[in-house]
């Protein structure tokens, strides 16, 4: 797993790449006369963090293969870090629909893959920090960009069931959803089998 970083960061890490390749190690020391002190263990931090150098002992490196760090910033992260959230949330819409029917509908693509969460208006900037911190893109009602994104939907009140360790809307809103659109009908026929077609 790889996490988008900054310009800066990103022309360290081509300069590393490009003078020790994947294989050769390299100490934090290789930056003293580009950057200051400060903003070279930023970079160093920065990097490590994000996935695009790895520790091989107490003070060396190594680069991140390039190929695996450009896959790893489409790999699916939101699940499980929704799970780390300390205020409450419920996966809502598609994204209840997938849940409750163990993904036999699946939105998402690496090209494009959205989760829909309700969340109480008044934790609205908990949840913008949270997900910002943790370089998910997230919009309030709509929006969109490649990869995974977060759709914060703001609520006065919040319901949830617990499904899978997910936090997600009730059963039987789920079920209306999914028969509201014929797209979702056999995610619908699926939550109907598993759990009977009452609503």
């Amino acid at each position: 797993m790889t996490i988008e970083i900054p310009q800066y960061g990103l022309k360290a890490y081509a300069l590393l790449l490009t003078k020790h390749g994947t294989k050769e190690k390299f100490k934090q020391s290789e930056l003293d006369w580009i950057v200051s002190s400060s903003m070279k263990k930023k970079i160093f931090a920065l990097l490590l963090r994000c996935g695009w150098i790895q520790k091989s002992s107490r003070e060396m490196y190594t680069c991140t293969n390039p190929v695996g760090v450009i896959r790893g910033l489409l790999d699916f992260r939101v699940p499980e870090l929704v799970k780390k959230a300390r205020q409450d949330y419920a996966f809502t819409g598609l994204s209840a629909v997938e849940i409750w029917s163990d993904f036999s509908y699946v939105q998402r693509s690496r090209e494009k893959s959205p989760y829909f969460i309700k969340v109480l208006r008044k934790d609205l900037k908990y949840w913008k920090t949270f997900l910002n911190q943790n370089e998910i893109p997230n919009y309030i009602k709509s929006g969109g960009t490649i990869g995974e994104y977060v759709i914060l939907i703001p609520v006065a009140k919040l319901s949830f069931e617990e499904k899978d360790g997910f936090k997600v809307d009730s059963l039987n809103e789920t079920k209306i959803k999914a028969k509201d659109n014929d797209v979702y009908a056999y995610a619908s026929d699926y939550i109907e089998q598993k759990y009977g077609a009452g609503v």
